[in-house]
């Protein structure tokens, strides 16, 4: 294993706080206490062009609190607004939250017992919901990527090995975020240890060869390959390419699937920094119906967007500065938006999901 992929895998441990601190059952039908406030409807005019109509800098804690803490890595918001996250090294579960709930189940994962079997987890990283009901989660540590079929919690590997960590193209490597293309037909997932993007069938079984898309010749800052690609987001409707964030390169690329090269449109390859053009080790990414990209900058504990065809980030939450407050965000992870428009972050450290509301 090369040292940057079992470092990002195992500084997880010590970033959260212990299972042995909550007092959530251990059941599916456990709870996390939030607070959440009714939803509003608001434009999607493009924010790049309606001046400052962007979002509100305080944000909302919808998920997790100081008793009980959600320390959530991706987030993802279905078509009817509910909040599902990756609690990934805290308690090894996704939990599920409806739009303008209070308290949120779970629905994938064995409240604090990570591990290998079928109904548990080891690291969840990230969680999508396809429209028929079916959940698929990147179950990091276990180097596979588990479906959810209809509400069950018995997860079936459709990706990786479990517990097989390589490079052959059916084998996965401490895998982060994924994202699915807009038939719901594949998934192309953020293969952060072997520096690439693959894409598998979302009906595809344990051990089946993916294809490789983008990557996969080693970990360098040149636009020839990815290095710790993290986060992932194709939006075929607006672009062919996929956008992807390079953790260790501080940059993000994009990438149309199966093509030698791409384009870096973020970050200066390869050089971390907190100016309006540096990143630091950036994770999640979403780009909208106007080519704006989203970027959680982790390293530097904001987000940043990128207005199309621009290289200038303008934060759009968090401070550049970590601490827990309002205002603030520490180390987050994960973003997602719902029908308004308003933003959803993984917190990380702060043990939360965050909501900041469209203007």
């Amino acid at each position: 294993m090369n040292q940057s992929a079992i470092y990002i895998a195992l500084n997880q441990i010590t970033s959260t706080t212990s299972p042995s601190s909550t007092t959530t059952s251990s059941t599916t039908s456990s709870s996390s206490s939030s607070t959440t406030t009714s939803s509003t409807t608001t434009t999607t005019t493009n924010p790049c062009i309606s001046g400052n109509l962007l979002w509100n800098k305080t944000g909302i804690t919808v998920l997790g609190s100081p008793s009980s803490p959600v320390p959530a890595s991706g987030v993802f918001i279905d078509s009817n607004d509910t909040l599902y996250a990756a609690d990934e090294a805290g308690y090894y579960v996704v939990w599920k939250l409806l739009k303008n709930a209070i308290n949120a189940t779970i629905v994938a994962g064995n409240y604090g017992s990570r591990g290998s079997n079928s109904t548990q987890l080891y690291y969840p990283n990230d969680v999508y919901v396809d429209r028929s009901g079916n959940l698929y989660v990147t179950d990091m540590f276990n180097c596979r990527i588990q479906k959810y079929i209809n509400g069950s919690n018995i997860g079936i590997a459709i990706a990786g090995i479990n517990l097989s960590a390589g490079s052959a193209l059916n084998q996965l490597y401490y895998q982060r975020y994924f994202t699915l293309d807009s038939t719901e037909t594949y998934m192309y997932v953020a293969d952060a240890g072997n520096h690439r993007v693959v894409r598998y069938l979302t009906n595809s079984t344990s051990g089946t060869n993916g294809v490789l898309v983008a990557g996969g010749n080693g970990p360098n800052n040149t636009n020839t390959s990815l290095n710790t690609p993290w986060g992932i987001h194709y939006l075929p409707s607006v672009s062919n390419d996929l956008f992807i964030t390079n953790y260790d390169g501080h940059s993000v690329i994009r990438w149309t699937p199966g093509a030698s090269s791409g384009t870096f449109v973020a970050g200066v390859p390869g050089v971390n920094g907190s100016d309006s053009t540096h990143l630091n080790t950036p994770m999640g990414i979403k780009i909208d119906n106007y080519m704006n990209m989203y970027v959680v900058d982790f390293g530097n504990s904001r987000v940043q967007l990128f207005c199309a065809n621009s290289s200038v980030g303008i934060t759009i939450a968090g401070n550049g500065s970590a601490g827990n407050s309002a205002t603030q965000l520490n180390s987050p992870r994960g973003i997602a938006f719902d029908s308004a428009m308003n933003m959803y972050i993984g917190d990380d450290l702060n043990g939360r999901v965050q909501k900041f509301m469209k203007l």
